[in-house]
């Protein structure tokens, strides 16, 4: 019975990724005014940056239950199960819409995985399953993996901008005022589903080094992991980034990936951040 892998475009995953491992993606969207936009599909994360800029800053929403549900029924002529990752139920509907369009669907068994995190390792898992989905493995043997996988997953991120945060009601406009006055730089992560902060920085050097340390902690285990320096149209500052790490840590894989639309709308550019997984 062959298995088919769905993620949502909050893993901003590239489409030649996508399209190597046969990895098929549902969109959240962002709204300015009256005009939504599919991210991913509509609007690049440097289009949606330029908007924001020009314009009031969007709102954000999954996708609607039968634009689920249209995937999953195009899916069951040529699939028996769906592996379906999505980001953490904790900060968006999307796990719960998926969980919801697959009642609704005969001829196909889905298997909702909630990430518990988003980005680039929510990304990681999507890979990981669509590869062994392509070797013919199971979908409870896939799920069974992606558990394990869960252990060793993590992301800290670091947003530049406190209004971002103040507006999405993350913090007060006292809060945010008082931060931005002593440049801290809040490092965020996902702490049972939700984002909480970790810790209060003073500068960005220092919240970047911060990150860089829990990474080196995650792997003085001996692990083999692998890393994403995800940022928000911060990609020059990402590839030295990254530079560094790979002479600090020249055991781990690094790759670049982006906070896109959905997740921008939430974090602001120039937020930096880095997860990491078991390969």
């Amino acid at each position: 019975m062959k298995t088919a892998v769905v993620t949502d475009s909050t893993a901003y995953i590239p489409k030649e990724i996508r399209d190597k491992w046969n990895i098929h993606m549902i969109p959240l969207n962002v709204v300015f005014g009256t005009e939504v936009y599919q991210e991913e599909v509509d609007i690049t994360a440097e289009q949606f940056y330029q908007l924001v800029k020009e314009r009031e800053l969007p709102t954000t929403s999954q996708p609607p239950i039968g634009q689920f549900v249209e995937l999953l029924e195009r899916l069951s002529q040529d699939y028996g199960s769906v592996i379906c990752i999505h980001l953490s139920s904790g900060i968006s509907g999307t796990f719960a819409g998926a969980v919801t369009a697959s009642s609704m669907v005969e001829n196909i068994k889905v298997y909702p995985f909630d990430s518990e995190l988003s980005c680039m390792p929510q990304g990681f898992y999507a890979i990981e399953a669509a590869k062994m989905a392509l070797n013919g493995d199971e979908a409870d043997k896939i799920m069974l993996h992606l558990e394990e996988l869960r252990k060793s997953a993590d992301a800290y991120f670091m947003a530049d901008d406190l209004s971002h945060l103040q507006r999405g009601g993350r913090l007060s406009g006292a809060q945010a005022f008082i931060g931005s006055l002593l440049q801290v730089k809040p490092l965020l992560h996902f702490e049972n589903k939700v984002i909480v902060p970790f810790e209060k920085i003073r500068t960005r050097k220092k919240a970047m080094k911060r990150i860089a340390d829990l990474l080196g902690e995650a792997a003085a285990n001996g692990e083999n992991l692998q890393a994403a320096i995800i940022h928000a149209n911060r990609e020059e500052e990402a590839l030295v980034w990254k530079s560094e790490l790979e002479t600090l840590y020249p055991n781990i894989e690094f790759s670049i990936s982006y906070f896109g639309p959905v997740i921008g709308t939430h974090l602001g550019e120039g937020a930096m951040g880095l997860g990491w997984m078991r390969k």
